[in-house]
């Protein structure tokens, strides 16, 4: 068995820090739900879609720090790891934001990891040679298949439906209301993945 892990909203929830972030900037002038996609929301209803971007710029570059763990996640992983179940994290983000300051977003996901403790063998361990930023889904997915994942976990659709047959596909769904390919394991929460596993 070898996992494979996305990055983006599946180890780490952005969540808080996307209304926190906006609401610091003044843009949220009503009521809205601690949610990343409430905020996304709001804007483009506001007509604000280059302001949603210039957003997702800060976030995941200068304040990335400040993003939450999933709850579970890191004790899962440990427990992964003490197992000696190789895994690999593979994301796929853009090196610089389309608007606003240029921050490194590969850095700053990395800087995060580290900050949790991906790199410490006395918390969750993932070695730094299995950690890969692709810039483009394509490439993800050839990363992937290159690694020989024989499990992989993300909360994109889009990028289960690109992985090959012989990859089991796990969806990372919180809210646990997906309505998408019932052949498909849904995963919902962290403590869930090692009976989803069978390990």
């Amino acid at each position: 068995m070898r996992i494979g892990f996305d990055f983006d909203n599946t180890l780490i929830s952005y969540d808080k820090l996307f209304h926190r972030v906006a609401s610091d900037e003044g843009l949220l002038v009503d009521k809205i739900p601690e949610l990343k996609n409430s905020v996304r929301d709001y804007l483009r209803e506001k007509n604000q879609e280059e302001v949603w971007t210039r957003l997702q710029g800060e976030v995941y570059g200068n304040r990335i720090l400040e993003a939450e763990a999933f709850h579970g996640m890191k004790s899962t992983l440990k427990e992964f790891s003490n197992r000696g179940l190789p895994m690999y994290i593979v994301s796929h983000k853009t090196r610089k934001p389309y608007l606003g300051k240029q921050y490194d977003l590969h850095n700053a996901a990395r800087d995060w990891l580290k900050k949790q403790g991906f790199y410490d063998s006395k918390k969750t361990t993932i070695p730094k040679d299995n950690i890969f930023f692709e810039i483009t889904k394509e490439a993800k997915i050839e990363k992937i298949c290159s690694l020989r994942c024989t499990h992989y976990i993300d909360d994109l659709p889009e990028i289960l439906e690109m992985l090959p047959d012989n990859i089991d596909k796990i969806l990372f769904s919180p809210s646990n209301n997906s309505k998408h390919n019932v052949d498909w394991k849904i995963m919902s929460s962290w403590e869930e993945l090692p009976t989803i596993l069978e390990l």
